[in-house]
C-alpha cells in the first residue's frame, strides 16, 4: 500500500480509501465492522463518510453510517490509527437543515452532529459535500448560469472552517463535487484572507467518467489539491455484474433508480469494450478499472466501496496491479471512441 500526502497538510493517506455510504442501508453494523477490520489489516488508514450517509439519503437512516464508525472506534480503540474524513451536506434535502444553503450556523450544527455520531473529538479532513450555488455536479450537464454573488458564501464557509481548525477539531479541509471556478475561488480566498487551504477535492472519476481530466487534473497537480476519486467502478458497472442487461437483486443500479446515468446505452457499450480489454489481458475488469485510477498522478486516494467482503478484497488488491503500456493504450483507444459516457 502506497501512502500519499493530503494536499500540503503533512497528513499521509493510503492510496485506497474505504468508502462507507452503503453502511446502514445495504450493510449492517456487523458487516461494516468486518470491512473496517479487513481494510486496516491491508494497510488502509483512510476512511471517508458524511453526515448524509447512507445513500440514497432519507430521514430514517441519515447519520447511521457515522454511527457505525463511531461504535467501531468505541469498541476497538483505533481512532488514532485512522485518517477520518467526513462532510457537511449542501442544500437540497429537507431532512437536513430544511434544505438550506450552508452558512456558519449550518456548518457548526453539522459538525456537532458529526462528532457526536462518530464518537470523536476531531476530524482529520472536513469536507463541504457539494456547492451552495447552482452549478454542474451529480451528473448535471448543460451549464445554466444564475446571477448572484457566490464568493461571499465560500468566504463564510472558509471562515467557519478556520474556526474549527483553530480549535484543533479539524486538521485539514476539503471540497467535493466542485468545479474549476470553485476550486480557484477557495484557493484565492484562503490566500487573500489567511484562511485554511483546501487539501483535496472529492469528485467522481472512473473509466466511464474522466471529465475531471478536462478542467481539474492540472489544477489538482499544480495546486496540490489532489483528487479523492469516488464512484471508481461507476456504481458497479465496471465490475461486469450488470453485463448484458443483468440486474442482480442486490445491485445499487437495480435497487435505486436515481443512479441510471451509469447504465445508459453509451455506458453499457463502453463497459463491454473495457471488459473485453481486461479479458484479453487476463485481468479482472474491476481491478483494471481501479488500477487505472491508482496510477493517475492527480489522484491522492481512490475511494472504494463494497457490499460484500469478496468485492472488498478484490478491490483492495488492485494496489498490486500496475497496468502496462499495452493495456493503457487499449484504454486510451476506447476512451477516444466513447469518451465520458456516464458523467
Amino acid at each position: 500500500m502506497e501512502y500519499r500526502e493530503l494536499g500540503r497538510s503533512g497528513i499521509k493517506v493510503s492510496e485506497i480509501c474505504l468508502g462507507t455510504m452503503t453502511w446502514g442501508q445495504q450493510n449492517t453494523q456487523d458487516e461494516a465492522f468486518e470491512q473496517m477490520d479487513y481494510a486496516v489489516s491491508q494497510g488502509i488508514n483512510f476512511f471517508d463518510t458524511a453526515e448524509m450517509y447512507p445513500v440514497p439519503p432519507i430521514a430514517e437512516t441519515q447519520g447511521r453510517t457515522e454511527q457505525y464508525i463511531g461504535e467501531w472506534f468505541k469498541q476497538g480503540g483505533k481512532r488514532s490509527d485512522i485518517v477520518l474524513a467526513t462532510k457537511a451536506a449542501g442544500p437540497g434535502h429537507a431532512h437536513i437543515r430544511d434544505a438550506k444553503p450552508l452558512n456558519r450556523s449550518g456548518i457548526l450544527a453539522a459538525f456537532e452532529g458529526n462528532l457526536e455520531r462518530l464518537q470523536t473529538d476531531y476530524v482529520d479532513l472536513y469536507q463541504i459535500h457539494w456547492p451552495n450555488r447552482a452549478t454542474n455536479y451529480f451528473g448535471k450537464l448543460g451549464y445554466q448560469h444564475r446571477d448572484g454573488e457566490a464568493e461571499p458564501a465560500i468566504h463564510e464557509i472558509l471562515e467557519t472552517l478556520a474556526e474549527l481548525v483553530d480549535r484543533g477539531q479539524v486538521r485539514a479541509v476539503g471540497i467535493s463535487n466542485e468545479t474549476p471556478w470553485g476550486v480557484m475561488s477557495y484557493l484565492r480566498l484562503a490566500e487573500q484572507y489567511g484562511l485554511p487551504r483546501v487539501a483535496s477535492i472529492q469528485n467522481p472519476y472512473s473509466l466511464l467518467n474522466r471529465s475531471f481530466e478536462i478542467g481539474l487534473a492540472e489544477m489538482a497537480i499544480r495546486e496540490h489539491v489532489g483528487l479523492l476519486a469516488y464512484s471508481p467502478l461507476a456504481f458497479g458497472m465496471l465490475s461486469g455484474k450488470y453485463r448484458y442487461g443483468a440486474r442482480p437483486a442486490d445491485g445499487r443500479i437495480t435497487l435505486f433508480e436515481r443512479f441510471q446515468r451509469y447504465s445508459n446505452p453509451q455506458a453499457e457499450a463502453a463497459t463491454e469494450e473495457y471488459i473485453a480489454l481486461a479479458e484479453q489481458h487476463d485481468l479482472s475488469i474491476a481491478q483494471m478499472s481501479l488500477a487505472f485510477i491508482n496510477q493517475q498522478r492527480f489522484v491522492t486516494s481512490n475511494i472504494i466501496g463494497a457490499t460484500t467482503m469478496a468485492q472488498l478484497k478484490e478491490n483492495i488488491a488492485s494496489v498490486d496491479l500496475c497496468l502496462n503500456e499495452e493495456v493503457l493504450k487499449g484504454i486510451a483507444d476506447i476512451h477516444r471512441r466513447i469518451a465520458n459516457p456516464a458523467p
